[in-house]
């Protein structure tokens, strides 16, 4: 896995918890965490699809 791939869903998950805090000022830590982690996998599951995706074109 390269560092751009880590960097992507590093982001996803900062953007998740971020839209977290924004929809819940009072979010506890435990559903920040939990955003994130939505975040990060979320980031990753969008990339296979689109791979896979293009591996069925070619």
């Amino acid at each position: 896995m390269g560092f751009l791939e880590e960097a992507e869903k590093i982001a996803g998950a900062v953007a998740a918890v971020e839209a977290t805090k924004k929809l819940d000022p009072n979010a506890s830590i435990l559903t920040e965490a939990a955003a994130a982690i939505a975040g990060f996998e979320g980031v990753g599951a969008v990339e296979e699809h689109f791979e896979k995706k293009e591996e069925e074109q070619s």
